[in-house]
């Protein structure tokens, strides 16, 4: 669907839950810095999900994977996708921890910004993350959005309170 440099976006399949996917929504280390990982994750409700996928208008998921080799290493989100507002709300889950820290999160984030902008004619793009999300942080920051506030006690994960600091970027910028 979307191709760059080292990593292409396509439509989530339901093969894909038969790989690593469903081994990434029941890790505890993928899964710290986002809202999944509080309850276990069945192959039932993967596939649910990659169906939803395929039919949905008002989100737009997608797989992230390798050029080299085309494996599926995670997934990049617009949701809540507003027409009328003209916004949406991004998120990405890098499954595959070996490849953390290589800079595809970064590339696949770029296209499907570029996508939003220039495509869906969207002209804001926001996201939220824990304050302790170091990697999703970074990522906000390297993508140009600006740190708009900070939701005080948002979440319970680990057995403690965590800050959801949230993140904003216009097309202009």
């Amino acid at each position: 669907f979307l191709k760059g440099e080292r990593v292409s976006l396509r439509s989530l399949r339901e093969a894909d839950v038969d790989g690593p996917y469903l081994a990434w929504l029941n890790d505890a280390d993928v899964c710290r810095g986002n809202s999944h990982h509080a309850f276990p994750y069945s192959r039932e409700q993967a596939l649910a999900y990659v169906r939803h996928a395929a039919t949905t208008r008002d989100e737009l998921i997608l797989a992230v994977t390798l050029n080299e080799d085309w494996r599926h290493i995670g997934n990049v989100a617009l949701t809540q996708i507003n027409p009328l507002y003209r916004t949406a709300e991004f998120s990405i889950l890098m499954g595959d921890s070996g490849e953390w820290g290589k800079g595809y999160a970064l590339e696949a984030a770029r296209l499907v910004f570029a996508h939003a902008f220039f495509s869906l004619n969207l002209t804001r793009i926001g996201c939220g993350t824990f304050h302790t999300n170091e990697g999703m942080i970074k990522l906000a920051s390297a993508l140009g959005m600006t740190q708009e506030g900070v939701r005080r006690r948002a979440a319970w994960k680990e057995d403690r309170h965590l800050d959801a600091v949230e993140f904003g970027i216009l097309k202009e910028e």
